[in-house]
Parts: C-alpha cells; structure tokens; sequence
C-alpha cells in the first residue's frame, strides 16, 4: 500500500483514467462489431466517418495504437466497400 500522499494521489487517478479508457475502447469496440455486421451499404457508409473518428480518437489518446487504429479503418473500409 502507498504511503506518500503524491503516490496514493497517483493511484486514484490511475483507476479513473482506467475507467475512462474501458469505456470509450468498449464503445468504440462495439461500434465497430455494429458496422462489420451492417449489410446496407448506404448504412455502412453513414456510420464508417463515426466510426473512423472514433478510433482516430482512441489512437491520439493512446488508449489503442495507432497502427491497430489505422488496420481497423482500412478493414472497415474494405467491408463498406465490397457491401452492394
């Protein structure tokens, strides 16, 4: 158990970045289980931008790397694009 105040301090802020993190990598998640599933194509094209700007989110946050943010956008984008 920590007994500075600076590193009890750290730990509380720690959990909440957490928390935060978990939730907008969760949702984000869900977002794009929702759009790979989408057989619509017009759809598909309406939430991609939503999408693509989430995880663009993610990745400047470095809740996620950048680079599984860039290979998710281009799956999704191969998958909007192959809908008919």
């Amino acid at each position: 158990m920590a007994h500075h105040q600076s590193a009890k301090k750290r730990i509380r802020q720690i959990e909440a970045r957490r928390l935060h993190n978990k939730f907008y990598a969760r949702t984000s998640r869900n977002a794009v289980r929702a759009l790979r599933a989408m057989s619509v194509k017009s759809e598909a094209e309406a939430m991609l931008p939503k999408v693509a700007k989430m995880l663009d989110k993610l990745a400047k946050k470095n809740v996620i790397h950048a680079n599984k943010a860039a290979n998710l956008k281009s799956s999704l984008t191969k998958h909007v694009n192959q809908l008919s």
